[in-house]
C-alpha cells in the first residue's frame, strides 16, 4: 500500500526525467556517430529510425526490466509501484507510457507537474490510468522503536485503548512515521495516508474509528502503546 512508503516529490521526478533524457541523448548520440561511419543512404535512415524507436520505448522497457526504475529513477532512488499491491506489471508501465505524450511532451510537462503536485497520491494522468505512483526508496524519516518509546507522556495519563498493546513494532513505527509526515507536509496525499492508516489500525484493534478525528485517534493509540509497553 502507498501509505507504507514516502511519495516521490515533483523535484525528484523532474530530475529523474532529465537524467534519463541526458543519458539517452548521450548514449544514442555516440551510437549514431559510430553507426554513421558504417552506414549511409537508406541504411543510415533505417538506423536513425531504429534509434528513434529505442528512445520512444526506453521508459516502459527499462521500468519493466528493472522493477519500476529507469536510469534516472535509479539515480534518484525512486520507483514506480502500484497503489494497491506493490510491484507494477508490464501493462501498468505501458499504460503510464502511453499518456506521456499528453502528460509531458505536448504540455511541456505542465499537466504532469500540476497533477503530481496537487493529487492525493502524486499521480499524473498515466499513473491514474495505470493505478500507479512513484515512491522514494530511501525515506527521509527513518524511525527505530526507541524513537517511539522516548515519547514523553503525562504522568497522570490514562490509556484509552488497552488493545494498543496488541500492536507489533512495524504498526507502531508506521503510525509515528505517518503522523510526522503529515505534520511536516500537511498535504492531501499525507492526509489520505493518515486516514487509510487509521482505518487499518482501528481494524486491527477491533475499534470503530469512523466518528473520530483520525489524527487524534492515531496519536492516542501511539501514547497508549507507549504507556502500556514501557
Amino acid at each position: 500500500m502507498v501509505l507504507q512508503y514516502e511519495l516521490a516529490d515533483l523535484r525528484e521526478r523532474i530530475l529523474a526525467f532529465l537524467i534519463d533524457q541526458a543519458s539517452l541523448f548521450f548514449g544514442l548520440g555516440i551510437l549514431m556517430t559510430f553507426l554513421s561511419q558504417i552506414f549511409s543512404g537508406t541504411g543510415l535512415e533505417v538506423v536513425t529510425y531504429l534509434l528513434l524507436g529505442v528512445y520512444i520505448i526506453y521508459s516502459p522497457v527499462c521500468e519493466a526490466l528493472n522493477r519500476g526504475q529507469t536510469i534516472g529513477k535509479t539515480a534518484m532512488r525512486i520507483q514506480v509501484i502500484r497503489t494497491t499491491s506493490g510491484q507494477a506489471t508490464v501493462s501498468d508501465y505501458a499504460a503510464r507510457w502511453v499518456f506521456r505524450l499528453v502528460d509531458i511532451y505536448l504540455s511541456f510537462g505542465g499537466i504532469a507537474s500540476i497533477l503530481i503536485a496537487s493529487s492525493a497520491k502524486s499521480q499524473r494522468i498515466g499513473d491514474i490510468v495505470a493505478n500507479t505512483t512513484v515512491i522514494k526508496l530511501t525515506p527521509k524519516m527513518n524511525l527505530d522503536l526507541k524513537d517511539i518509546l522516548q515519547i514523553h507522556s503525562r504522568g497522570s495519563y490514562t490509556p484509552q485503548y488497552a488493545q494498543a498493546k496488541q500492536l507489533v513494532e512495524d504498526d507502531v513505527l508506521l503510525i509515528k512515521s505517518a503522523l510526522d509526515r503529515y505534520r511536516k507536509y500537511n498535504n492531501p496525499a499525507h492526509l489520505e495516508a493518515l486516514n487509510m492508516l487509521a482505518e487499518k489500525i482501528a481494524g486491527i484493534l477491533h475499534l470503530n474509528a469512523a466518528d473520530m478525528d483520525q489524527q487524534q485517534f492515531l496519536e492516542t493509540v501511539l501514547k497508549d502503546y507507549v504507556m502500556l509497553t514501557r
